[in-house]
């Protein structure tokens, strides 16, 4: 089911950006598919609940999930309709800003943030609205870029003006984002010998 909360009014500059993008984004599920895979499998290993993943994109990895009721939420309305078109069940895909999640509070067992955190324009406020819609003792998984102390972080800063063109910050921390403090780190998976990509499995406070 595919249902439009966001009238065209409000839409920022990464939806634009994203709606353009979405006939490309096959092509980075190739790249990301091992990383995601990981992250399922972690995903699944929980007791079955309410999960809500932010930046659902095109929706090609849906049926990774094997036993969540699933609340997919995007901004760009293109990616949704991509997503709409695979039918899956246990799945209601929302057109809806992370930053102003649109659900009560402590609604879900489970988030799921896909290479979101870097791109979204204030990742303070998703993390504040992801710790309000968790349940007490909720999980969220992050898997994303964060840049290493070692050479790959000259790389993240050389690429920085660039990455504002692609609505991406290159350079990203997790410790800069306060409301983190708010969660328990669970387990830390590292991709690859530079640790360039992580997968972080909080639980709420």
């Amino acid at each position: 089911m595919w249902r439009n909360l966001k009238s065209i009014g409000m839409m920022i500059p990464t939806d634009s950006f994203y709606n353009k993008f979405s006939c490309f984004y096959p092509l980075v599920d190739v790249f990301l598919k091992p990383q995601k895979q990981v992250l399922f499998n972690e995903v699944n290993t929980l007791p079955a609940g309410n999960l809500l993943e932010i930046g659902v994109g095109n929706g090609a990895h849906l049926p990774l999930y094997k036993k969540h009721y699933i609340t997919g939420i995007d901004t760009s309305s293109e990616m949704l309709k991509i997503a709409g078109k695979q039918n899956h069940k246990h799945v209601r895909l929302l057109q809806m800003d992370g930053e102003a999640l649109q659900f009560q509070d402590g609604q879900f067992d489970y988030v799921v943030l896909s290479h979101v955190i870097a791109v979204v324009d204030n990742p303070e406020r998703l993390f504040e609205q992801v710790y309000r819609v968790l349940k007490p003792t909720g999980r969220v998984f992050i898997l994303n870029h964060f840049t290493p102390n070692n050479w790959l972080k000259h790389l993240d800063r050389a690429f920085g003006l660039f990455s504002k063109i692609v609505h991406f910050k290159s350079v990203f921390y997790i410790h800069d984002i306060a409301t983190i403090r708010s969660f328990e780190l669970l387990k830390e998976v590292h991709f690859g010998p530079a640790a360039y990509f992580k997968l972080l499995i909080y639980q709420k406070q």
